[in-house]
């Protein structure tokens, strides 16, 4: 249904600060939230087998998405919230379950020393297939890391929330990736950073030498391109503050570094039709896995 937040449950620590982060968005947006909980079939040979009793059977796809609503509703008042159990595959049933919703949201275990931002088979089997903006929330996420420091140094709620981060190629900008970030930040009534990374075409970067104006001036290129590109978001919100970051280097790399200090991260996912099926990216896959904040993937064409 329209005007709906969709959270993908299934009791883990994770899935529960992702429940929890997006009750806080529902709340921002003024929108319903639906807890959908997926239960995978067994296979029957497993299913002869006694692994899993009547009443275990019955905690996970009755108890716990009553409880978690119910908690949801004590902690965030105001927020309408329904449960719905599905049978299936999570990723496939996850992503059908979205597309008449405003958000889908997953859970994710953490980071990882190696493994980075684990989000897993079905966070990205949903974001590859969701056409709507899915957010993955990393597990032990809670709402004062969406915020700045207070004069005191303790981080709290009711300090200002810190900066949107969005990731922008300036070569093919998506009106509805940009209008998402702006739309995150004024929300929050916070400021949008933009960031955007670059590399020189292959024939400056190959076989040349170091040549620092010839730098400067592809560096100043890419800063226009940047401010054109943002010109006329800028005046569709005058009251966003806007700070724009064009740095040669990765722009994964430069995502996950702004990340630390975001309350958000929004980055896209170029709907490709094939039949090789659906992709992420390189850049958004890299980042989904490393990002320290939230992450939004917004599909787009």
């Amino acid at each position: 249904m329209d005007g709906t937040i969709t959270i993908g449950l299934d009791g883990s620590p994770e899935s529960r600060a992702a429940a929890e982060w997006a009750a806080r968005e529902a709340k921002l947006r003024g929108l319903a939230l639906k807890i959908v909980h997926v239960w995978e079939p067994v296979p029957d040979p497993m299913a002869q087998a006694p692994l899993v009793g009547a009443e275990t059977q019955q905690h996970w796809t009755e108890r716990i998405p009553r409880e978690t609503a119910d908690g949801l509703r004590r902690r965030h008042p105001g927020v309408g919230v329904t449960v719905e159990q599905l049978s299936g595959t999570p990723g496939d049933v996850l992503a059908e379950a979205a597309k008449d919703t405003e958000l889908l949201v997953l859970g994710s275990r953490g980071l990882g020393g190696i493994g980075g931002f684990m989000i897993g088979s079905v966070g990205l089997s949903a974001v590859a297939h969701t056409g709507r903006p899915v957010v993955l929330v990393r597990a032990g996420e809670q709402a004062v890391d969406e915020h700045e420091t207070n004069p005191a140094g303790v981080t709290s709620v009711a300090a200002p929330f810190r900066p949107v981060v969005l990731g922008l190629d300036t070569d093919h900008p998506d009106d509805t990736l940009i209008e998402f970030a702006f739309e995150a930040a004024k929300l929050r009534a916070t400021s949008l950073r933009v960031v955007h990374g670059w590399f020189p075409p292959p024939y400056y970067a190959y076989g040349m030498p170091v040549n620092p104006p010839l730098h400067e001036a592809l560096s100043l290129s890419e800063q226009e391109a940047l401010a054109e590109v943002l010109r006329p978001w800028r005046q569709k919100y005058p009251d966003v503050e806007v700070v724009e970051e064009s740095h040669y280097g990765s722009a994964a790399v430069l995502l996950v570094d702004a990340a630390q200090t975001a309350s958000l991260v929004v980055v896209g996912r170029r709907i490709r039709r094939n039949p090789l099926g659906a992709h992420i990216g390189h850049r958004t896959h890299a980042v989904l896995h490393h990002s320290t904040a939230p992450v939004a993937v917004v599909p787009h064409d």
